[in-house]
């Protein structure tokens, strides 16, 4: 007894001096380096709570304990409380992920209906986006944890434990994801513009992408069928790969259908806007269809349903067989190399249409000067510029950038999408991490916040609403690591460590100015979670802006639906799907659209609640005013935008922190912007890695 006492002893302290040992090592540690990466990353935004009881857990059940004597010696509690927080109504935030699931929560929890399976204050358009937004989320959620399912004797038991919880998340939208499915307006959208098919398109493709992604990493399928033996059981393939072929069915019949919009008798090429007004080529169908094209390259897994009809010219109903295959074997392969050349064609086209101005940005599209329904063409070419700038047409194009990169390992590509973003920051008035705020309208908003010209008016459409979200979810698409393998072998390309790292650096730069207006967005919240439109409202701090006036020959016929019909043909207004900028309020009647920034916005008090107070957004108010409750107000549209922003701050924190000091900007660009010249035009030469085999011409 004495000898095992004595061996206790002994272990009690060398226990204690261990627990000893890593608490001044964690001391050392905190003085040499500051607060984990996380809180430098975003500043008083909050702290992370232990995720085996944050993850993905109800805020709602804090809301109603946080006013209890015994919420206060919560250990979970954060001993400090930042300021602009109001516990009893919203929660602390615990980290980029908690937002992110909670913005997600919010849109699907108040704008989905399950039973018809539709968002059913969008419009057909809007609905496919924020559908997009969904999946895109899903993809980010499904990456935030290492798991297997089901459980293997070797796992880890809190690793399995978070890997439910969020597999039951994962099922949860996914199922949601395919109840919009069957709700979709499809059958409409098939005579709409060519840019309502091709939003269709991309949606679809994304959600095929997050399947194979998570099907691909947490469910281990591998040959053994000895049940639940090692991790997996025989059939045991992710139940979501079933909707595969429906998904990419209704991919491969909008992309045929929207394929009728390339034109080459106007403007010698480019896509056509809409078919049932006079020819507009305009960038944002140009972009989708890049962006389209190429995710058809890379995603599409094929479709052998000939259903209704996809045909082409010709017997052999639109397939397109290799040598020695069945005619009809397929209707459409994966990875066919007529969809890269359309994207590349498109590219072409686009970039030397002269549709950028001056600043970098692009505007939103051409007329053709004499043009005539009577079968005149006029000039035949694109002369007539709309200058309108708009955020979303600086960003789809982005994802088609570097999916063009991966199907050519054309280095250019990349290039020409980091100049872009680098102008797109700079005409937010963001300068650099420590001057970030010129209150200067710069082109795309001001304080280095992204904002449409219609934001601090108020008077966005379903339309203007959802730009920005857009604009967050193709930079996100575009910024993430470039693969050091071809995921594809001898379809796709792979970065050699230049360009690998070069990408990296360029969007570490980038990281700060989205979690600064990912902070912008979070400030509009009201007390239900739900995301306003003008993120940068909080900044004026209830003064008034200063005046914002279009650029010549600039017209906004996205949110005012205005147009002379000379000019967009009969129909018009019937073709844009726009709703009056008026807001129903609680006990009736609308609220009027005014130029007044601050006359007529709603009160806080009066069913728009306050927001909680940001430090860097200090109000989000006028007074008593909601500047946010104007107009359309929070609709789906701008819940969307908070998804895909906070998506992004995510993904960029997530992918690009583990440098602690990249978040911190000094001259944003001037070195990785004169390092991309250098490469632009060699990428023959340093082309480190190509596909293994059949290398696309």
């Amino acid at each position: 007894m004495k000898t095992s006492s004595g061996f206790l002893k002994s272990a009690q302290w060398c226990l204690t001096a261990l627990l000893a040992l890593v608490a001044l090592n964690s001391l050392i540690l905190w003085q040499l380096h500051g607060l984990p990466p996380a809180q430098r990353i975003f500043g008083t935004l909050g702290s992370c709570s232990d995720p085996s009881t944050s993850s993905f857990s109800r805020r709602a059940s804090q809301s109603a304990t946080s006013n209890s004597p015994s919420a206060t010696s919560n250990s979970q509690t954060p001993a400090t409380t930042p300021s602009y927080i109001n516990p009893s109504a919203y929660g602390p935030p615990f980290n980029a992920l908690e937002e992110l699931h909670h913005a997600l929560q919010t849109m699907q929890d108040y704008y989905f209906a399950i039973w018809v399976g539709k968002y059913t204050s969008s419009i057909d358009w809007t609905g496919a986006v924020i559908g997009t937004f969904l999946s895109a989320s899903l993809f980010s959620l499904t990456r935030s944890l290492e798991y297997i399912l089901p459980p293997s004797f070797t796992q880890p038991s809190t690793i399995t434990l978070q890997g439910e919880k969020v597999e039951n998340e994962v099922n949860k939208y996914f199922s949601q994801s395919v109840a919009y499915y069957f709700g979709e307006n499809a059958m409409d959208i098939r005579f709409q513009a060519f840019d309502d098919m091709l939003w269709v398109v991309l949606g679809w493709l994304e959600s095929v992408r997050f399947i194979k992604t998570h099907s691909n990493a947490h469910y281990d399928v591998p040959n053994s069928q000895d049940g639940w033996g090692g991790g997996a059981w025989a059939g045991g393939a992710w139940h979501g790969n079933q909707f595969v072929p429906s998904f990419a069915h209704r991919a491969n019949i909008f992309y045929g259908l929207a394929s009728q919009g390339w034109d080459t008798k106007l403007c010698g090429g480019g896509m056509n806007w809409n078919p049932r007004l006079t020819p507009y080529k305009n960038a944002i169908t140009n972009q989708l269809y890049i962006s389209a094209s190429v995710a058809m390259y890379l995603y599409f897994p094929g479709d052998r349903n000939p259903s209704p009809y996809i045909t082409t010219a010709g017997d052999d109903d639109g397939v397109r067989a290799e040598p020695g295959e069945t005619k009809k074997a397929d209707i459409s392969r994966p990875h066919d190399p007529m969809y890269l050349s359309n994207a590349v064609t498109a590219y072409d086209w686009l970039k030397n249409s002269n549709m950028t101005n001056k600043k970098g940005l692009y505007v939103d599209g051409f007329h053709i000067t004499g043009w005539h329904p009577n079968g005149t063409i006029g000039t035949g070419k694109c002369d007539e510029r709309n200058e309108m700038v708009y955020t979303y047409n600086q960003g789809v194009v982005l994802s088609g950038l570097r999916g063009l990169w991966e199907g050519t390992g054309n280095v250019d590509y990349l290039a020409d999408g980091h100049k872009l973003v680098r102008n797109v920051i700079k005409a937010t008035g963001w300068n650099s991490s420590t001057s970030p705020r010129n209150p200067e309208w710069s082109g795309l908003g001001r304080n280095g916040i992204l904002e449409e010209l219609c934001d601090s008016r108020g008077s966005c459409s379903q339309n203007g609403q959802t730009f920005k979200g857009i604009y967050f979810h193709h930079l996100t698409h575009f910024c993430e690591p470039l693969p050091t393998k071809p995921v594809i072998p001898g379809i796709t390309f792979a970065a050699g460590p230049t360009e690998r790292s070069l990408h990296e650096q360029s969007c570490k730069e980038y990281a700060s100015w989205v979690v600064w207006n990912a902070r912008g967005a979070m400030s509009t919240r009201d007390n239900e979670g739900r995301y306003g439109a003008w993120w940068g409202a909080g900044i004026w701090n209830g003064t008034s802006t200063p005046p914002l006036r279009m650029v010549d020959d600039a017209e906004d016929y996205r949110n005012e639906g205005l147009g002379d019909e000379k000019k967009w043909g009969r129909g018009w207004n019937d073709g844009l799907g726009i709703t009056p900028p008026l807001v129903g309020i609680p006990g009736g009647g609308q609220i009027p659209f005014s130029d007044d920034m601050f006359q007529n916005a709603p009160s806080a008090t009066s069913g728009q609640k306050t927001s909680p107070e940001d430090p860097a957004f200090p109000r989000v108010l006028a007074g008593s005013r909601d500047l946010n409750g104007r107009g359309r107000g929070r609709t789906v549209e701008t819940q969307g935008g908070g998804v895909a922003v906070l998506r992004a701050m995510w993904e960029f924190v997530h992918l690009y922190a583990k440098d602690t000091g990249s978040m911190v900007l000094k001259d944003m660009g001037k070195e990785t912007s004169s390092r991309w010249n250098d490469m632009k035009g060699k990428a023959k030469n340093i082309q480190e890695s190509t596909p293994q085999a059949n290398t696309p011409a």
